[in-house]
């Protein structure tokens, strides 16, 4: 019945692709807003490192479904597998709306978000490496992902009180908002993950 029970240590493996596949994403939206000689490539080549992420998404819960014993709680495989991919996706509409509303020129607030990105991405991946090994080591990278983001946290509100401050097109103000909120959110989603890691670290101690 179970034949086609993967070993434990596949989870682990497909984990560890997936930080370098967030990594992956994370530096080309930085390298995209830091040249920004040609944003449409940037969100063309963002958006194939989105469709690889997804993939193995489906393929995680694929296994899942055929797995009858898991080296972590079936939820927290399932959590973890969805807070990553969700992180790539907003990676992913940061790229797209620096394209569809025309940014001229990025803010500096705009790429000092997408390079707390690529730290929160690095440190994630880093994470991950470590499961099913040290868990002492996840549990520095989850409290070094809660303060990436409480960094990211005030660079955005900062940026959004700027802009109400200094910008007087109405319509620009609305882009910038909107860019600068995507780019935290994906800081949150980052902590999401970080948070799905210390509740397996309690859980496995």
């Amino acid at each position: 019945m179970f034949g086609l029970m993967p070993k434990e240590e596949k989870f682990f493996e497909m984990f560890k692709e997936m930080g370098v596949i967030l990594v992956a994403g994370a530096e080309r939206l930085k390298l995209m807003v830091d040249e920004y000689d040609n944003p449409a490539e940037g969100m063309r080549a963002v958006k194939d490192i989105e469709h690889q992420g997804d993939t193995l998404k489906h393929k995680i819960i694929n296994v899942l479904n055929t797995t009858f014993i898991t080296p972590l709680d079936r939820e927290d495989i399932y959590g973890l597998a969805t807070a990553l991919d969700s992180i790539l996706n907003l990676i992913d509409a940061s790229a797209q709306r620096f394209v569809t509303y025309r940014v001229e020129k990025p803010t500096t607030e705009a790429k000092e978000l997408a390079f707390i990105i690529v730290r929160c991405c690095h440190t994630l991946s880093s994470a991950l490496n470590h499961l099913g090994k040290r868990h002492d080591d996840i549990f520095e990278q989850c409290v070094e992902l809660n303060s990436l983001e409480n960094e990211a946290d005030k660079v955005c509100r900062e940026a959004i009180s700027k802009l109400f401050d200094d910008e007087k097109d109405p319509i620009q103000l609305i882009k910038w908002k909107e860019i600068y909120e995507i780019l935290e959110r994906t800081t949150d989603k980052c902590e999401d993950a970080a948070n799905i890691l210390e509740s397996v670290v309690v859980k496995n101690a």
